[in-house]
């Protein structure tokens, strides 16, 4: 049992109690992290900072929002885009917040795969980064619900409909996660429970595990060099901070975070204040009408190139209809970053331009999944360069899986061989 003495201070009694100074050295003050990182290991700090940011807008929205069919898009456009004092900024916060999140998820993992920064005891971290994105996924899919226009409502359709491709249970699935047999006004209710309450606590519970994560094989850096921590930390704890590798987490790199946050701030508020457009898609200011199906169903530019995965196989095998088929290459996109750690055969951490092999394999995978996005806002029935998009998404689609599952073991085997 701990001794509990009389305390100095209010701070003193909840040491005490808390072990708050213990927490902060070991978590803050005495954490390590390599001098020789750039500014893309500060997306993770932006991040944090646009969590915040979608909160508080949320909580804003939310005073004035009705999750019911029949109000929700008026409470949107009518009572807080035009009504509520300053209204349009908060949305506008909020939509923009929640696009250039997954921008900047993306610019982050691509990071990790570039310097290979899930090796050396980093799985978990690489893991519960990858729960986070797909957690993400889902908090956005269930926020682009809400407002009830045109393409939420059709979204809404389809999504719920790729959940009855289960076998045995599917029907059951989609009926329980519509809450009837169609989208409706049960269906929004579930969905504004999923985005204010269960998804933000899960996503909360995955940050944590994912900086807990961080706190023991610690970050990796640019050249993928392994660093001594305890050895480095002696050095700079003894004054000699020149010849040590590393600086603490406080104030050494978060001071630099914060930097890089406020150079982030600037660009993030002109997009709300004048380039907000591209967060929302014209065609869900028209309100939702079950009667009248748009010309053309696509999703936000964030899942676009998962969208044109589900829709790149048109054709059934053997018993497994498109539909199936489609599902199960979704299910594969949403996770297949996840098993990377192991699909990496090498025992090398270096970064891609270390190996000719890795760095080409790399940019066809960004390139790939730039093209999978472009053709996944275009409509499926349609040609370029006199090619059906049909095709040329089935072969981009085949191109990823392929990429994952076959090139990246290979690659990495012959540089593992090569040594």
């Amino acid at each position: 049992m701990a001794r509990i003495r009389k305390a100095t201070s209010l701070g003193d009694w909840f040491d005490q109690r808390l072990a708050i100074n213990k927490f902060w050295k070991v978590m803050v003050a005495e954490y390590w992290i390599p001098k020789n990182i750039s500014f893309l290991w500060a997306m993770g700090v932006i991040l944090l900072a646009l969590f915040v940011l979608l909160i508080i807008s949320g909580l804003m929205l939310m005073c004035y929002y009705k999750p019911d069919t029949m109000l929700a898009f008026d409470s949107v456009n009518k009572t807080i885009m035009q009504e509520v004092e300053y209204g349009w900024l908060w949305r506008h916060m909020h939509a923009i917040a929640a696009s250039v999140t997954f921008l900047i998820i993306y610019i982050h993992t691509l990071t990790g795969i570039y310097y290979r920064s899930y090796k050396q005891g980093r799985e978990m971290i690489w893991i519960s980064g990858i729960i986070l994105m797909v957690v993400f996924s889902a908090e956005a899919f269930s926020g682009y619900m809400l407002p009830w226009g045109q393409m939420s409502y059709w979204a809404a359709q389809v999504i719920t409909q790729l959940f009855g491709g289960i076998p045995f249970i599917g029907d059951a699935v989609v009926e329980w996660m519509r809450g009837d047999y169609a989208v409706s006004d049960p269906t929004l209710t579930r969905f504004f429970m999923l985005h204010v309450c269960l998804l933000p606590l899960v996503v909360i519970v995955a940050l944590a595990l994912h900086f807990y994560a961080l706190r023991f094989p610690h970050v990796n850096n640019l050249t993928g060099e392994e660093i001594d921590f305890d050895l480095e930390a002696e050095k700079y704890l003894e004054g000699k901070t020149k010849e040590s590798k590393v600086i603490p987490f406080w104030p050494g790199f978060l001071a630099k975070d914060f930097y890089y946050v406020s150079i982030f701030m600037v660009f993030f508020f002109y997009l709300v204040g004048f380039n907000f457009g591209f967060a929302m898609d014209p065609i869900n200011f028209d309100p939702a009408n079950s009667l009248k199906t748009p010309p053309h169903i696509y999703p936000e530019w964030y899942f676009l190139w998962e969208y044109e995965i589900l829709r790149g196989f048109f054709f059934d095998v053997g018993p497994l209809k498109a539909g199936d088929i489609g599902l199960i290459t979704f299910a594969f996109a949403m996770v297949s970053l996840a098993f990377i750690p192991w699909l990496d055969r090498s025992n090398v951490v270096a970064p891609a331009h270390k190996n000719k092999g890795f760095f080409v394999w790399f940019w066809v995978l960004l390139i790939d999944l730039i093209l999978l996005s472009i053709f996944g806002k275009l409509p499926a029935d349609g040609f370029t360069f006199g090619i059906a998009n049909t095709y040329i998404g089935f072969v981009l689609s085949m191109l990823y899986i392929i990429l994952i599952l076959v090139a990246l073991p290979l690659v990495t085997i012959a540089e593992r061989k090569r040594g």
